[in-house]
């Protein structure tokens, strides 16, 4: 069985939960950007969690299915249609030979999760088939999607059932606004002035349009005030600047002390930016569902409340497990 891609959408990849243990050196762990929505989508076609999926940001593909299929969209609502008749998000439906699935325009969110059952199977490449597109590496040779590509799916480990549904509650997508994003102040707090680090945690920021895998930029907020030092060698003049650390994900960058950066999945792995703090991995999903100009708080944190949250996000993941057993 194979998909036939019609039309690619804006950028389209191949991710499952990532390549985790090569990021020491320089290889990030990539894989979804919203692991519970990558994770349900698989659950509700009757896939293992991490099992290849599609990842559709903003707009969705066009794609031809030249077998019958049972497939599943999560994440951002992005609304499925199958030869033009609407279909419903979060609720696995079949795909007959021949048919065409093609997307609405985005209602909320910013990635969407394709599942199919049987998975994408793509080649194996450090233990996952995650597209890392910087690198080339993983995915269907290593990029985004494009019209012509066939991508080969994988058998389906057993048969289930038309319209099982991931219930709201379950989904864990974002609420309300501003976005609450949770982070614990990081190594480099120090640097900053106290005025400065109440302010970051005060003022709302926004989404600005950098915005992708990499890592999310925010704007709108007031430019951090550090403390005066004499720069170490190594670090240069700008006082955002430090000698080469490590980034862990989520660090929070901010170059120039000006608009923070928020590392995500295909991160970089260390640099000689300062890091004001990290969000922490409860609210990593939430940051890849973000759009362009929304707004944000970032909520200062302790360890116990991180990982209290940690432990809620795998208890929602449980739950929805448990559901569709």
């Amino acid at each position: 069985m194979a998909i036939k891609v019609l039309k690619p959408g804006l950028a389209t990849t191949v991710q499952d939960l990532g390549r985790p243990g090569y990021y020491h050196i320089g290889i990030p762990l990539s894989g979804g950007m919203d692991r519970h929505a990558l994770a349900a989508a698989n659950l509700l076609v009757g896939n293992p969690e991490g099992a290849a999926v599609l990842e559709a940001v903003f707009m969705g593909p066009e794609l031809e299915f030249t077998e019958d299929a049972t497939v599943a969209i999560t994440g951002a609502e992005l609304p499925p249609k199958l030869d033009g008749e609407p279909r419903e998000t979060w609720t696995s439906f079949k795909v007959r030979r021949g048919q065409i699935l093609s997307f609405d325009f985005l209602k909320q969110g910013a990635r969407g999760y394709i599942a199919v059952a049987g998975g994408i199977d793509v080649p194996v490449v450090l233990g996952s088939r995650s597209t890392y597109a910087l690198g080339a590496l993983g995915g269907f040779k290593g990029r985004k999607l494009e019209a012509g590509d066939e991508l080969p799916v994988g058998k389906a480990a057993a048969a289930v059932k038309d319209g099982r549904t991931a219930a709201k509650d379950l989904r864990g997508q974002p609420a309300g606004m501003p976005t609450e994003l949770r982070a614990m102040p990081g190594l480099y707090w120090h640097r900053i002035t106290e005025a400065a680090g109440n302010a970051f945690f005060s003022d709302t920021w926004k989404v600005a349009p950098e915005a992708d895998r990499i890592g999310y930029r925010f704007k709108g907020g007031k430019s951090l005030e550090f403390v005066p030092r004499e720069p170490p060698f190594g670090a240069g003049s700008d006082p955002s600047n430090i000698t080469d650390a490590c980034y862990p994900y989520g660090s929070i960058q901010v170059p120039g002390g000006t608009e923070p950066i928020v590392l995500h999945r295909d991160a970089v792995s260390g640099g000689g930016y300062f890091m004001v703090g990290t969000v922490i991995a409860a609210d990593m999903d939430l940051i890849g569902q973000l759009q362009p100009n929304t707004p944000v708080k970032f909520v200062k944190v302790g360890m116990d409340q991180a990982l209290a949250a940690r432990k809620n996000r795998a208890e929602l993941l449980g739950k929805l497990r448990t559901a569709l057993a």
